[in-house]
């Protein structure tokens, strides 16, 4: 799509949870988008502010319950399991592209619907070129998304080994619906580990990395924690490497040299560098023969809605970065 035409429409299907909010708050004001509707059965007909409050005096649009298939994308923004029922229930015409946000059809061998659209996994930093190309993407999952842009440049080395990872992450991971771990009395003053090694990112991660490296058979060990906070995701992942400190950084330097919104840091980095941005930073540190590798996101932007509409820009031909350059929440 040339700069010249005009905006394209998309609709929000599931726009009441956090990662809905998040799109609706990126593409208000994006250059080159329209949100045609934002759909939700369990709010239809009210204004979107009544329950994203922010949206006050930025938008008079209500939450509907119809479809409307004039749209060119629409982001899905459904728990996991819902999105592949949900286009099992409507088949959409073809023109309409999907961005999906949940896990559904990140693996590959469950890429392909029923009515035989084919997922690309959308992460840019990895196959950018494919998501040009691609008529409906698979968004990644926010850990997976920290996880795999701290291991990317060691796979295509072919440097890889067994990785330990532990990542802790922000109350807005789990959704929006209230649930014992994210009552602010269970949650405040408090952390623990949840899914100890049998996290359902490891499937999308393992996918990537033995894309890059196909010999690789190590093991992937991810213990995830809950941290007393809102947003963000700090990531550490240690493993066996036997180059230097300066050999490290070179590699990853090079590896994002490209990548806009992925920077390697010489320095340890924290997640209010990246909170309510569309960044990853990353610290490769090395001690010993041991390379411990920092990632710190957003969970809700990168993670998620913000990769969403990085997915949409180079989908549709435009710059990468468009509706993204987001000032960080440092204070």
């Amino acid at each position: 799509m040339s700069d010249g035409q005009q905006k394209i429409k998309v609709g929000i299907i599931g726009g009441a949870g956090y990662t809905g909010g998040e799109l609706i708050r990126l593409l208000l004001y994006h250059p080159k988008v329209q949100i045609s509707f934002v759909h939700s059965r369990s709010h239809a007909g009210e204004p979107l502010y009544q329950v994203h409050r922010d949206l006050l005096g930025d938008t008079s649009m209500q939450f509907t319950d119809q479809l409307e298939e004039d749209a060119d994308v629409w982001f899905l923004c459904m728990g996991h399991g819902e999105s592949s029922r949900f286009l099992q229930e409507h088949r959409l015409p073809d023109h309409i592209r999907i961005i999906d946000l949940s896990q559904d059809f990140r693996l590959q061998e469950h890429a392909r619907d029923l009515a035989g659209r084919e997922f690309v996994y959308g992460l840019p930093e990895w196959q950018r070129d494919r998501i040009r190309q691609a008529h409906d993407i698979a968004n990644p999952g926010c850990f997976a998304t920290a996880i795999q842009l701290g291991l990317l440049p060691l796979a295509k080395a072919g440097i890889l080994a067994d990785v330990h990872t532990t990542a802790i992450t922000g109350s807005t991971g789990a959704g929006q619906k209230l649930q014992p771990s994210t009552h602010f009395s269970w949650r405040a003053n408090n952390i623990n580990a949840y899914k100890t090694l049998t996290h359902q990112h490891l499937n999308e991660i393992r996918q990537t990395l033995l894309a890059l490296q196909p010999d690789y058979d190590g093991q992937l060990f991810f213990i995830p924690w809950r941290g007393d906070f809102t947003r963000g995701i700090f990531v550490s992942s240690q493993l066996h490497c036997t180059l230097s400190q300066e050999e490290v950084f070179a590699l990853y330097e090079d590896y994002y040299a490209s990548h806009p919104f992925t920077h390697v840091s010489r320095e340890m980095v924290d997640i209010k560098q990246v909170v309510n941005t569309n960044k990853v930073l990353i610290y490769p540190e090395k001690v010993g023969d041991q390379l411990v590798v920092h990632s710190v996101e957003d969970n809700l932007i990168k993670g998620a809605s913000g990769q969403a509409v990085q997915n949409l820009n180079l989908m549709m031909g435009w710059d990468e970065t468009l509706g993204l350059r987001l000032k960080a929440s440092v204070f």
